[in-house]
């Protein structure tokens, strides 16, 4: 729907200003809207009226009152009386209301926060999402929550966040339901932390168990000349072994399969946990695999068959009640509109100009900085809507700094969701972090392996999720030898070389063993460099490290036993540490600022980097091979990386647990 249109013909950029002069005028905007339901409507203007009551409502004094009462004649005392009758039915009527907030989780949960538009946040991040379920928690004219299920394509890590807000919401005697369609695992493991399980008999529920299977590219690589020469410390550091094998190493194998059996282990346990089901009777749903509607009621795994349509008249049978309401787009920030009168040009110019961004206000703050994506030397790279795409060692260590300049700022949680990259980049950001005076608390989100282990490693403690992937404590090397490539293409080159190892960079030979060696000096250097500042940051001792490292990847519940992170907790858990370490109560109210500060909404729409370069490809490419999409995501960065460093701290594979 659109509201009324004040302005029809305007370029988007230059119009700005004649939106501001015209709406200074009219008092009106052109803002496209999701299309409402018959049953959205009231909800909108009833959460209206109660604010507007809320905000105007005053009593007069008693004598006042009674003064008035003299003053009116009996036509005006009976209407008068009406009135006061009428307000009364009106808050009998709004006390028997039965409120449920209404989220729909669909497509991804950005960890790192998204840019800003003039009109509000481009996105909702993981942290926003969990703050609103947090918020309706506390509301008491909150009852219930409704989360309705739309193909949400969430991380384990997120996952266990999400499980961890429904039941804070549950433990406050409030009802949760979820409403699933066709649900695939990553749905349906947050769905049944909730009370119940909703969903149509036309409807379907894939749980297939866990399954990697990690593409390898030797095969294609020699059949266009290419030849990969990479080098690794640690027997289990399979980063570039898609490029140089057709199938795992023994030891990488035997790391990965214990990997996948704990998180089959920790689904089968969460599903037992949460639903009416023994042990045995989940692993036998798992392994169909894929069930019917029917089918899953039959087993337990949802509770009832019912349309979405239908939801209302279920809940309003559960309260015995006629007024069930569900309050949509709970907690979303509201933003003033009303541009009209002599002001309103400066007003919106001032929304513009500030992106939408709002004061971090006063008080005590705890800053969480953001590490997500690959990790390289420079600046960050951001997405199209302004979240992070990459870990930029340049754009981290501001951002450390900047907290630990500003003074209302307590401590700091590093919240990490990286595969590694750069091993270069990744010393610089735990260096920073040694330097500061202040707290430094590291929260693990879906992934934390290699680099992003090692700059967790400089926090004075290490939260992980359960399903967290973790560890991968080695180091690879290498380059890709594209010289048999460019002699089938009929390329040809005339080498003059000075100096035994100037090939060392080259891209059309493999290395000489004479660059080998200089280069695996190099490695080893790093290896013990990397093993010796895990081993101070876990309290273990060096060849305790080096036992658990060579590469292998953990989960987060796997690595808690074995004192590689210090506890198990979600990204909540991290900041409340952070304020107890800060000297604050556990339960202190604080501002939380994230850093590093989104690009606004004109910064993403006309910046320029690699992202948003890249992002039509990905968009035509992932809808119909999502496998390849991710290969050459992959193979994009470890370029990049290597076209920099001869080496990086990558974890093995483009993991993929389906």
């Amino acid at each position: 729907m659109k509201r009324q249109v004040a302005m029809k013909h305007c370029l988007f950029l230059p119009a700005c200003l004649a939106a501001a002069l015209a709406l200074s005028f009219t008092g009106t905007l052109v803002i496209a809207d999701e299309p409402a339901t018959a049953e959205a409507k009231p909800v909108a203007s009833e959460v209206k009226s109660e604010d507007n009551d809320e905000a105007e409502a005053e009593e007069k004094p008693a004598e006042e009152a009674e003064e008035d009462e003299k003053e009116l004649s009996p036509a005006q005392k009976r209407a008068r009386e009406r009135a006061k009758k009428r307000q009364e039915e009106k808050t009998e009527a709004e006390s028997k209301k039965v409120r449920y907030a209404w989220f729909v989780l669909d497509d991804e949960l950005p960890e790192s926060p998204g840019g800003s538009g003039p009109f509000g946040d481009l996105s909702i991040d993981l942290r926003k999402q969990i703050a609103r379920i947090d918020a309706a928690a506390k509301d008491d004219k909150i009852q219930g929550l409704v989360l309705l299920f739309d193909s949400p394509s969430y991380g384990a890590g997120q996952r266990h966040e999400l499980r961890e807000a429904i039941a804070r919401f549950r433990a406050k005697g409030k009802h949760a339901v979820a409403v699933l369609e066709a649900a695939e695992a990553a749905s349906y493991l947050v769905a049944c932390a909730c009370d119940e399980v909703v969903m149509p008999e036309s409807g379907y529920l894939v749980l297939p168990g866990v399954r990697a299977q990690p593409m390898f590219y030797k095969g294609l690589l020699a059949k266009v000349g290419v030849k990969a020469d990479f080098i690794h410390v640690g027997d289990a550091k399979g980063a570039a072994e898609p490029y140089t094998r057709r199938e795992w190493s023994k030891a990488v194998k035997e790391n990965m399969t214990s990997l996948i059996d704990d998180m089959y282990e920790q689904m089968i346990d969460t599903i037992a946990m949460d639903r009416p089901m023994k042990r045995g009777a989940v692993i036998e749903a798992v392994d169909r695999g894929l069930l019917t509607a029917s089918q899953a009621l039959e087993a337990g795994l949802v509770d009832r068959l019912a349309y979405e349509s239908s939801l209302r008249d279920e809940l309003e049978k559960r309260h015995d009640s006629d007024n069930v309401v569900f309050v949509e787009n709970y907690g979303k920030k509201k933003v003033d509109t009303d541009f009209s009168g002599p002001g309103g040009m400066f007003k919106l110019l001032g929304m513009i100009a500030s992106g939408g961004k709002e004061s971090s206000g006063r008080g005590d703050k705890i800053a969480i900085v953001y590490a997500v994506g690959p990790i390289m030397t420079g600046e960050s790279e951001t997405s199209p809507f302004g979240a992070s795409s990459s870990v930029g060692s340049t754009t981290i260590v501001k951002a450390l700094r900047d907290a630990e300049e500003d003074d209302q700022v307590k401590a700091i949680v590093l919240r990490v969701d990286s595969p590694g990259g750069s091993a270069v980049a990744s010393d610089l950001i735990w260096n920073e972090i040694q330097t500061i005076e202040k707290p430094v608390v590291a929260s693990m989100g879906n992934v934390a392996a290699s680099g992003g282990y090692y700059i967790s490693m400089g926090c004075d403690h290490v939260f992980a999720e359960p399903t967290t992937v973790t560890g991968s404590i080695g180091v690879v090397g290498g380059k890709m030898a594209i010289g048999g490539l460019l002699e089938k293409l009929g390329v040809t080159t005339d080498l003059i070389a000075r100096g035994k190892n100037s090939g060392l960079f080259s891209t059309t030979e493999k290395f000489t063993e004479a660059e080998r060696e200089v280069l695996q000096s190099l490695m080893d250097d790093t290896y013990e460099q990397f093993t010796a500042k895990a081993a101070t940051g876990c309290e273990l001792t060096q060849d305790r490290i080096k036992e658990l490292g060579g590469g292998r990847v953990y989960t987060g519940r796997q690595a808690e036993r074995l004192e590689l992170i210090d506890e198990l907790g979600d990204l909540r858990a991290a900041v409340t540490k952070a304020k107890t370490l800060a000297g604050l109560e556990a339960d202190a109210d604080v501002t939380i600022d994230a850093y590093p500060e989104a690009e606004d909404f004109f910064e993403s729409l006309f910046g320029d980097n690699d992202e948003q370069r890249e992002v039509r490809v990905r968009l035509d490419l992932g809808g119909v091979l999502p496998e390849l999409e991710q290969a050459i995501q992959r193979a994009g960065w470890v370029r990049q990386l290597f076209a920099k460093e001869p080496m990086g701290l990558v974890m093995p594979y483009d993991l993929v647990i389906e």
